[in-house]
């Protein structure tokens, strides 16, 4: 049975008046399941917070619109509190612990992205909260709770039975939250809009990579990203990861036209893609995207924190590199024909400008 690659759009699990909880469901993209892949989208309202909680994947988030507040608690270590914004990625290795607030009129929404291949159910994330109606206080009995941290009866009922929210709250406008420390964001967050460009072709397209270089901590994860903007009817030269990593992608901004070709040279996929579409390309699979009249933005995960890939087209394209004779053997084309081939795109690399 062939694997449904079309893209799909995130569903709402859980949330009320602070906000709410969506994410990609591996039964709807069985490519979740078949990379141990997790998604989910995070989307706080004004004065919405979102209650401390760790997970079973490490991860990478992207800040998709808005500002706040995040903290974020490696193990034995102090809290960092960074003020976030729209473009920042942020790795978050396992064992990290999270809590993400909005004080900001404009909803902020929060991207995840991440390895699923440890946690409890593939192509999905398990997150543990520390409290609320789900938190881990409300399955210890009230013995337990006084022992483990040495408080009384009123105290431990308290810490139990107090927050009767369930992952995302709304605070009273009254409500102190930490205010966040410029320098604790050093090393833990990166702005993909701000960075230096790592390609910047003129009336193409751009990309950010997002590494081991640039942040270290996706080092821990073991996940790279990148940002790509494509400009209006501009192409993405056909490419594949040479380095088995599988790709995943989610359309940022605008729309485009995407082809995805498989073994025995198969088109597995041909379809139009709009922000807010998550799709998976499987291993070595060679994929091309045509923007839009207004333009393509994506950002995408890749299972290994310093990607590679080939790509086909373009002046650093494989075929470049393929000896005349051996392209008109393996094209059975005359030598003018492969002359023409050899050619073209000889300035271009990776983003190729509308033609004129």
């Amino acid at each position: 049975m062939e694997l449904d690659l079309s893209p799909k759009l995130a569903k709402k699990v859980y949330g009320g008046d602070g906000g709410s909880y969506h994410a990609w469901c591996p039964n709807e993209l069985p490519m979740l399941r078949e990379g141990n892949i997790g998604a989910a989208k995070l989307a706080l309202e004004k004065s919405g917070f979102a209650l401390p909680r760790y997970s079973d994947s490490s991860m990478v988030a992207y800040v998709l619109q808005g500002a706040g507040v995040a903290g974020i608690i490696l193990p034995e270590s102090e809290e960092k509190v960074i003020a976030i914004k729209k473009g920042d990625a942020i790795a978050l290795p396992f064992g990290v612990i999270t809590w993400w607030y909005n004080k900001e009129d404009v909803e902020l929404v929060v991207l995840f992205m991440g390895d699923t291949s440890k946690g409890h159910k593939a192509g999905q994330f398990t997150d543990f909260f520390l409290t609320g109606s789900n938190g881990i206080f409300t399955g210890f009995t009230t013995d337990f709770v006084k022992r483990a941290w040495d408080v009384d009866d009123d105290t431990a009922k308290a810490l139990i039975g107090n927050q009767t929210g369930k992952g995302i709250v709304k605070l009273d406008a009254n409500v102190k939250m930490p205010e966040p420390k410029p320098d604790h964001r050093k090393g833990m967050a990166l702005n993909c809009e701000e960075a230096p460009l790592d390609t910047d072709i003129k009336n193409a397209g751009n990309v950010v990579l997002l590494n081991t270089r640039n942040l270290p901590l996706v080092g821990q994860v073991g996940l790279g990203a990148d940002l790509v903007r494509l400009e209006g009817n501009a192409m993405c030269s056909p490419g594949f990861s040479c380095d088995s990593a599988l790709q995943v992608t989610y359309i940022v901004k605008g729309s485009g036209r995407l082809q995805v070709v498989g073994v025995d040279g198969k088109r597995v996929l041909e379809t139009v893609v709009k922000a807010g579409n998550l799709l998976i390309v499987p291993r070595f699979y060679v994929v091309s995207k045509i923007a839009d009249p207004e333009g393509l933005s994506w950002f995408s995960i890749i299972t290994t924190p310093n990607p590679m890939f080939t790509h086909l087209a373009g002046s650093i394209g494989a075929w470049k590199a393929v000896s005349p004779e051996v392209l008109q053997a393996a094209f059975k084309v005359p030598a003018e024909t492969e002359k023409v081939f050899r050619s073209k795109r000889t300035n271009d690399a990776i983003f190729f400008p509308p033609p004129k």
